[in-house]
């Protein structure tokens, strides 16, 4: 019997309902006191400032967001079941980053934790950061792989653009993933503010998404009535989150990366009249005196050299083995392609 593959609409719910499950089983209200003794004590201050660190770590690095989501994850839940001092908040912050790390990202990107500790400037050792890492694994019960708000974000703005994807590019005049790129930067800001600690990652997307949508689209309330259902949250709590999401982002300004774009401009040859030439000498061939053993061998690959040079225009019109003018010479030989030339903007 054949099946039918499942809609795209049908995978989003299967994944909503998989990551609010994990949800459901992992997540733990986190609601920093202030501390009685501020040595002894973790204040939600530090906490936000731990966390910003670990932003500027992660944009250093250039690693994923998810990668910068699930270590807050983690670290918001390691805090919430120990009581721990502030002068080892930089070395759990910075294990929780390692672990998230190891998780999310390919093999070839995790940072060495040498190379880590240099690059963040922690002050830890690594000997600090493994005993540190098997604390934090010991407290979650080896079990680090929770559904972070940015897995709610993906989801709801899939959802949100499988509807109205076209009315949301022309009104909001970004491309999906343009407008994804701006809902991570709000949610990563976000993140950074101890007041959103009590709610749910979930809860969390789901309030940056409406928010979107309610400057977006006429009908928003409708689809946002649609996420709710979805998602099973009680409509009251979303309007308390967006008023908490709408204040935090009130300080905020989004914008989207800067986007280098290099433009090859062909070096000019001396039959264009217009711009000045500036041929590249030649490189010096190297010649060396064949051996006595070698000049039979010699001798049958001369033919083959000689058809490559003329493939890449190495020859010069008087039959030397000079670089063609206007290419740039590279180890005694010459390639046809220009350098790229980044854009400047006058």
């Amino acid at each position: 019997m054949k099946f039918a593959e499942p809609t795209d609409g049908q995978k989003l719910s299967f994944l909503l309902e998989k990551a609010a499950s994990r949800e459901a089983e992992l997540w733990r209200s986190y609601v920093p006191k202030k501390p009685a003794n501020q040595d002894t004590d973790i204040s939600p201050a530090q906490r936000d400032e731990a966390v910003r660190w670990l932003t500027d770590v992660h944009l250093r690095l250039k690693l994923y967001p998810e990668t910068l989501c699930l270590a807050i994850s983690i670290l918001d839940r390691f805090l919430s079941t120990i009581k721990a001092r502030p002068k080892y908040l930089r070395c759990i912050a910075i294990t929780c980053f390692f672990l998230a790390a190891k998780t999310s990202e390919e093999d070839e990107r995790i940072p060495a934790l040498r190379e880590l500790i240099s690059s963040s400037a922690c002050g830890c050792t690594p000997s600090e950061v493994l005993r540190m890492e098997r604390i934090v694994l010991d407290k979650l019960s080896w079990n680090l792989h929770a559904a972070t708000a940015l897995d709610f974000l993906h989801i709801f703005h899939a959802m949100v653009f499988s509807c109205k994807a076209a009315s949301l590019g022309v009104l909001s005049g970004l491309n999906r993933s343009q407008h994804l790129a701006l809902l991570t930067q709000e949610l990563l800001h976000c993140l950074s503010h101890n007041a959103l600690l009590q709610e749910r990652g979930s809860m969390l997307a789901l309030a940056l998404v409406t928010l979107q949508l309610e400057n977006l689209c006429p009908d928003w309330l409708a689809l946002a009535a649609d996420l709710l259902r979805k998602v099973q949250i009680d409509s009251f709590k979303l309007i308390g989150c967006r008023e908490l999401v709408a204040r935090c982002l009130s300080t905020h300004t989004a914008s989207l990366p800067p986007n280098t774009v290099y433009v090859c401009h062909p070096l000019q040859t001396p039959h264009d009249p217009c711009m000045p030439f500036h041929p590249v000498p030649p490189a010096l061939p190297l010649r060396r005196k064949p051996s006595a053993k070698r000049k039979v061998e010699q001798m049958d690959v001369d033919e083959y050299f000689d058809g490559i040079k003329r493939l890449y225009n190495e020859e010069e019109p008087g039959g030397g083995g000079g670089a063609t003018p206007g290419f740039q010479s590279i180890e005694g030989g010459s390639t046809p392609c220009p350098a790229l030339q980044p854009v400047t903007v006058s």
